[in-house]
């Protein structure tokens, strides 16, 4: 049941963020040997694609730069195969020491695969292989990156990004005076988790659990030093 209140942990703009991130400093060598750094935005590739096709000459002075990267969020889907018990609590905060009576606590966290295309777009060729080329060794096809406060305050949370596909697309329909443009579509996959609300919650510092084979089941007792954790024994003391 939803609670009505407000919290936003800005897990799926960390993980686009940080997607970006790691494909923003990739470069190529044009003809002359001049070196340049391939610039990356997010969108869908149609935005970029239906932007180049309406370009004409006199504009061209503002033509979209390239060859250049696009990354968008495809799908986004429950991961089954990583979901723990949703009654757990996880720690928010990594402080201790003995004056630590409460801590922050969220239930536990719900795994998802997160989808993102990366789409490279080129006019020829060889500039669209030199970026494939960067980014193919990188992933086998698996890469991972740490991530700070993804999570929890204070922790770094491993983040893997997976390769799961490469499609190759080559336009050379239209006349002579068309752009023709060669794309590469790279599909990934991220585990991320989403998380609740954080809420105060005491600590239990120490408990005695009493067990002894010669004394019957129903004779035995869990009883907690510290009364305040609500722990009793069976008499109600």
């Amino acid at each position: 049941m939803l609670t009505g209140q407000h919290f936003y942990n800005h897990t799926l703009k960390k993980a686009v963020s940080v997607f970006g991130t790691v494909f923003n400093n990739i470069r190529v060598v044009k003809h002359g040997g001049v070196e340049e750094r391939v610039p990356i935005s997010y969108g869908p590739r149609d935005k970029f694609l239906a932007r180049l096709t309406s370009e004409s000459r006199q504009d061209a002075h503002i033509a979209i730069k390239l060859p250049r990267m696009s990354f968008a969020i495809t799908d986004l889907t429950y991961d089954t195969t990583s979901s723990l018990n949703k009654m757990n609590f996880v720690a928010t905060t990594l402080e201790t020491g003995p004056d630590i009576t409460n801590r922050n606590m969220t239930k536990q966290s719900v795994p998802y695969t997160l989808g993102i295309e990366l789409n490279v777009i080129s006019k020829t060729q060889d500039e669209a292989l030199q970026i494939v080329e960067q980014i193919l060794p990188t992933f086998v096809p698996e890469y991972t990156v740490a991530i700070k406060d993804m999570y929890a305050t204070g922790v770094s949370s491993d983040v893997p990004i997976i390769l799961n596909s490469v499609s190759i697309q080559q336009d050379y329909e239209g006349d002579f005076e068309s752009k023709n443009v060669i794309m590469y579509t790279l599909s990934f996959t991220m585990k991320i988790n989403f998380s609740g609300n954080v809420e105060l919650k005491p600590l239990i510092r120490s408990t005695v659990v009493n067990i002894n084979d010669a004394v019957p089941p129903e004779e035995s007792n869990l009883v907690s030093t510290d009364e305040n954790f609500g722990f009793v024994n069976e008499e109600g003391e």
